[in-house]
């Protein structure tokens, strides 16, 4: 069905039998042509994703940028729906876990608007074919103390909060399918101030048809009143909780690095795995909270696509 597109350059079978390791620029365009072309690019993420976790910002809007550069003429509505699987950590440098159960889903209107567990309720601004920037509005479910008594007794909780976020994308072109992306969110309440990611993924050798793969690095930065909120002690959480007084700073609060799989079953139906791992820097590492500076995260969805 692919084979006719002129934008491919080459057949999927003739891609296929190359050796990745000799994969050269031209063919990575190919790859992402592919890709794209299936329809697939958006992986849905279950409806506590915009939550704190150490999944990467990229992972909850993977391949729409290479979306809108290979096909231009997107179809008018794009609707996911699912159910995904997730163990995590209790919250930001804690080593113990959870495993979260609960609907995915993501719609999109065009290259304008879209709903997204992931990404909340945005609008695309600024739009091209490799570019796109614009504000959304999610949420931050917060900490609550009584999730971890034995280390979080005496600090309050962790109020939940709406999320402004502005975002941006940058694909540097066809021959090159590396996408650079930013944003930086402002809390409303809970645990206040700003934070934001710098992210560069990029499709992976290995990808065909029916198996689709990105993966890439970011760093999280955040301000002081936001990292003071969630790592610091001041004086009365000190006497409640038996923490020494920490104040933080703002600066640096992680590296991380994610990777995307997105198993195509049929025209409707997908598995989407993804893996991500973040380890806390500056002032989140430093603090008497923080039991653990690495943090790992796992999620299984399974979704339908009308």
């Amino acid at each position: 069905m692919l084979a006719g597109n002129a934008n491919c350059g080459t057949t999927l079978h003739e891609f296929l039998s190359k050796n990745t390791c000799e994969l050269t620029i031209r063919t990575r365009a190919q790859l992402g042509c592919w890709l794209v072309l299936l329809g697939f690019a958006v992986a849905p993420h279950a409806v506590w994703a915009q939550t704190p976790s150490p999944l990467q910002e990229w992972q909850y809007s993977s391949g729409i940028a290479l979306y809108n550069m290979y096909v231009p003429d997107r179809p008018l509505w794009q609707v996911d729906a699912g159910l995904a699987v997730e163990p995590r950590p209790l919250y930001e440098g804690s080593e113990r876990y959870r495993a979260l159960v609960g609907p995915v889903f993501d719609v999109r209107y065009k290259d304008l608007a879209f709903l997204s567990a992931g990404e909340g309720l945005g609008v695309n601004v600024l739009r091209g074919d490799n570019f796109r920037a614009g504000v959304a509005i999610g949420y931050d479910m917060g900490r609550l103390a009584r999730d971890d008594l034995d280390h979080l007794k005496g600090l309050g909780d962790v109020g939940t909060s709406a999320t402004v976020k502005l975002f941006g994308s940058y694909v540097i072109s066809k021959a090159l399918p590396l996408v650079f992306r930013g944003d930086v969110r402002q809390f409303t309440g809970g645990a206040g101030g700003l934070e934001g990611d710098l992210e560069i993924y990029t499709p992976l050798p290995g990808s065909s048809e029916k198996l689709v793969l990105f993966a890439g690095p970011s760093l999280t930065f955040a301000d002081r009143k936001h990292l003071q909120r969630l790592f610091g002690v001041n004086p009365n959480q000190a006497l409640a909780s038996g923490y020494e007084n920490y104040s933080a700073h703002g600066g640096l609060e992680s590296a991380g690095f994610g990777f995307t799989a997105i198993q195509i079953i049929n025209t409707h139906w997908l598995i989407v795995g993804n893996l991500a791992a973040n380890r806390l820097l500056g002032s989140a590492a430093d603090s008497p909270i923080t039991q653990t500076r690495l943090q790992a995260v796992g999620v299984l969805a399974f979704a339908y696509k009308w």
